[in-house]
């Protein structure tokens, strides 16, 4: 080893399993092999709400290759505290879409074709699946995702509204949102006695390990998960899902390998998706733009297996200085499938209605945008009162705003346009937790010069193989050439998953400090690498504990033109800029990437995503891709991402904060913003779909024909 090697961590180091991907080569969890494969079909609720009265799988079985079919009838009770995985455990269906029974068959084409023969009776009972404001069942719960507390409050925010020169009392609403990954579901399970490895598709494969674990009754060391490269997951990857119980529970029933691959349609089903909200958002300020009060309260949907609560009311806590403040969440039980986490949870619908209240706030006090947030800036975390470990919110904005042309901008709105086209500009603040879990990692140098590094963690398609093939390389001191990194492994030490913006930071906190001691037992050695090689291991847990002192964010600010025709009601976005202060940047490529990923899902969020409730059957209307509409190539024109560099150095041993998600948060916010900028008109419900400005039309001046 030597100690002059230039520092890789920061610069655009290519991927470095680019090569594999390209030529076919990385394998992903429906292209393992294995002997005597069987195919397996699940067969999807076809009501809301009900009992089941029979199953008749004689036309199935029937069919030539099938092997079984499952139900509730054979299925083996399973165990685990999350009811979406205890699969076939009842007669009672919950959700239009939930699984029910289950081909099992020597192909995948007999199998398919078998599942739409097996024929189900229903007992069925009436349904509710619609969220709507003050739904008579709604409830608080007891803690939102993670583990926040659902209501907070501070001084008394309705004598502060009466009180207040300029108030904003506005609702927002989001729809139901589907993370739709390119890499579907998927699971090849084999087991070999009592001994169950599932190469599967997944965020995490220790997490994973662990739950199939509890569902089959086994101890975590019976039970391996490979998962070494994963075609995305947005969260919906995050926690196991009912297909990896399925090809489980197949292949022990058949005694053969089983392979599940769900389709789009049943992704739409029994994978998560965000939940809608209702969001009311109530602002006071003084005369010079000084907020007095704030207040963010919260409508949503949970399921009837199991509570999940998103926090989107939570950075309303500590995004701006208020003295008066208060948060609400408030959800409804709903027969639907059990929402879950979406890219940025909490932080992206949330900051949706806070950033737009914001505008609207600006507006109403007659000040910038910019000017409205910079005067509202906290010195220190307004909810828990701790320093910030960095906070560079104001200097994102103030940066943006000069390479974004914003200096001498017309406050004016609806008074823009190039031909047909009404031109708008907007603006929105980012934030995100910057967090990390405890894991471990192993560091081992062999006597023909290299180093092995080994850990749980997960790539799904951001680059963190590579970023941490870079922090152990500057960690040892050598060129990452002599690095190999080893991941997506349940059989590798344990590994916090891939979400929450903290996979780079936990991992590589870990990775770091396991390089570091095996760097030192070098130094001791004299340099000298025995033929056995030498290794250290290095486990985070008790590190994470300091960092409850501070107030850890990353933050940005989003910039937005777009273009109206009032005529047709399309809206264009020329130019997207993202400027982020995320601590120090691992990779600069990887990085750009995750950032300009993030906007183009908010772009999306603006004006395309929307899964629609069925009303009269359940589930969701348009549950495929021909019908659920996401950004092609002519939708993303010019997006730009750049970042500010920070030296934080209450973070992690590489002074670096998530980035994988506060791309999305505030981009729709900057345009909805833009496009009120542009028309003069507010549109507080997304998506601001073609037929939503048509409607609106008399109000921006006729269609223009």
């Amino acid at each position: 080893m030597t100690t002059d090697i230039e520092r890789v961590t920061g610069t655009a180091l290519d991927r470095v399993e680019g090569r594999d991907k390209v030529t076919g080569l990385a394998r992903y969890a429906y292209e393992y092999p294995a002997d005597d494969i069987a195919y397996v079909v699940p067969v999807p609720a076809a009501i809301a709400r009900g009992t089941i009265t029979g199953i008749d799988p004689g036309d199935a079985l029937a069919v030539p290759g099938v092997l079984t079919v499952l139900s509730f009838r054979n299925a083996p009770p399973l165990a685990g505290n999350d009811p979406e995985l205890r699969i076939f455990s009842s007669d009672r269906v919950s959700y239009r879409g939930q699984m029910v029974a289950a081909v099992v068959a020597d192909t995948l084409e007999a199998a398919a074709e078998a599942a739409r023969l097996v024929h189900v009776g229903y007992d069925a009972e009436p349904h509710d699946v619609l969220l709507r404001p003050d739904h008579p069942e709604a409830y608080v719960p007891e803690k939102v995702n993670p583990s926040f507390p659902a209501v907070s409050e501070q001084g008394d925010v309705e004598a502060a509204l009466g009180d207040a020169a300029v108030t904003v009392d506005t609702t927002y609403t989001t729809p139901a949102y589907h993370n739709n990954a390119m890499e579907p579901h998927a699971t090849l399970a084999v087991w070999s006695g009592d001994r169950l490895t599932a190469y599967d598709s997944n965020q995490g494969s220790s997490t994973a390990r662990d739950m199939l674990a509890a569902a089959f009754g086994l101890e975590p060391g019976q039970v391996r998960v490979v998962s070494p490269h994963v075609g995305g997951g947005f969260g919906s990857k995050g926690t196991p899902r009912p297909q990896i119980v399925l090809a489980a529970l197949a292949a022990r029933a058949v005694g053969r390998p089983a392979k599940v691959a769900l389709t789009r349609q049943h992704m739409f089903a029994v994978t998560g998706y965000r939940t809608p909200s209702i969001q009311r958002v109530r602002l006071g300020a003084d005369a010079s733009g000084r907020m007095t009060a704030l207040a963010h309260e919260v409508e949503e949907q949970t399921s009837t297996l199991k509570e999940f609560a998103e926090q989107t009311a939570v950075p309303s806590r500590m995004m701006y200085a208020a003295p008066n403040r208060l948060t609400t969440h408030r959800v409804v039980a709903l027969d639907v499938a059990t929402p879950s986490w979406m890219r940025a949870p909490g932080e992206c619908p949330g900051m949706y209605a806070l950033e737009s209240a914001m505008d609207e706030l600006a507006v109403a006090c007659g000040l910038d945008p910019i000017e409205l947030r910079v005067r509202n800036e906290p010195e220190e975390d307004p909810e828990s009162g701790l320093p910030w470990s960095s906070r560079n919110v104001v200097a994102c904005l103030r940066e943006g705003a000069a390479w974004f042309g914003w200096a001498g901008r017309d406050p004016a709105p609806g008074v823009r346009r190039d031909g047909r086209w009404l031109v708008g500009t907007g603006v929105a603040a980012s934030t995100y937790p910057a967090r990390r879990r405890p894991s471990e990692a192993t560091a081992r140098a062999t006597a023909d010069g290299r180093f092995t590094v080994r850990i749980a963690a997960a790539d799904i398609g951001t680059g963190s193989r590579t970023a941490l093939t870079q922090i152990a390389a500057d960690a040892l001191g050598v060129p990452p050439e002599r690095v190999d990194v080893r991941i997506g492994d349940s059989a590798l030490p344990t590994a916090s998953l891939a979400g929450g913006s903290m996979g780079t930071a936990s991992w590589g906190s870990a990775v770091a400090m396991a390089c570091v001691r095996l760097r030192e037992r070098l130094d001791g050695a004299g340099g000298e690498v025995p033929e056995d090689g030498i290794e250290a291991r290095y486990d985070t847990a008790d590190d994470i504990k300091a960092d409850a002192a501070y107030a850890r964010h990353a933050f940005g600010a989003q910039f937005a033109e777009v273009r109206v025709d009032p005529g047709t009601g399309e809206i264009r976005v020329p130019r997207l800029l993202g400027v982020f202060a995320a601590g120090r940047i691992i990779n600069a490529k990887t990085a750009r990437s995750q950032f300009i990923g993030g906007m183009t899902m908010g772009l999306a969020m603006a004006l395309l995503e929307e899964s629609v409730p069925d009303a009269e059957f359940g589930g969701f209307l348009n549950h495929d891709l021909a019908q659920y509409h996401v950004p092609a190539n002519a939708d993303v024109a010019n997006i730009d991402a750049r970042w500010i560099e920070e030296d934080d150095p209450h973070l992690n041993p590489m002074g670096s904060k998530g980035i994988g998600e506060i791309g999305i948060v505030g981009t729709a916010a900057a345009i909805g913003n833009a496009v009120h900028h542009a028309t003069g008109v507010r549109f507080r419900d997304l998506p601001i779909r073609p037929d939503r400005v048509l409607d609106r039309a008399p109000q921006i001046g006729g269609r223009n024909l």
